[in-house]
């Protein structure tokens, strides 16, 4: 069984771009959008945040669009925090949620060692079982 979900309808790209503007407000840095990356960040997040995907295509894509750097600054804390409040809604044990979460932070910010994105995954799949 595939368990798929709208995990990111919650997330309009309206609240990622508040997300943004709060994280560089409190850092005292510029909040604008970038003229390489963020239209077409912006279209792909529209066409994708409301359909339903298995939980790892969702963290994958709050990972694709930090590559794409739709903001100026902290886009990977943009999307990693989207990444985080998922995670946080699974209602996981505390130790497995803190665990999961620094996973997917951890592919959403490209940092992710192949061991860790393996177990991220195979958490996935045990979650669909």
């Amino acid at each position: 069984m595939t368990l798929t979900k709208d995990w990111l309808r919650t997330y309009s790209w309206e609240f990622i771009t508040l997300q943004n503007a709060m994280l560089c407000q409190a850092k005292s840095a510029l909040h604008k959008p970038t003229s390489d990356g963020h239209e077409t960040t912006r279209q792909l997040w529209e066409s994708r945040f409301e359909t339903e995907m298995r939980l790892y295509e969702a963290i994958d894509l709050c990972r694709r669009c930090h590559r794409m750097a739709p903001f100026c600054f902290y886009n990977g804390n943009t999307f990693a925090a989207v990444a985080r409040d998922v995670i946080q809604n699974l209602s996981l044990p505390p130790e497995q949620a803190y665990i999961i979460r620094s996973l997917a932070g951890h592919i959403v910010a490209g940092v992710a060692t192949d061991e860790e994105v393996r177990a991220f995954r195979e958490f996935c799949d045990e979650m669909e079982k």
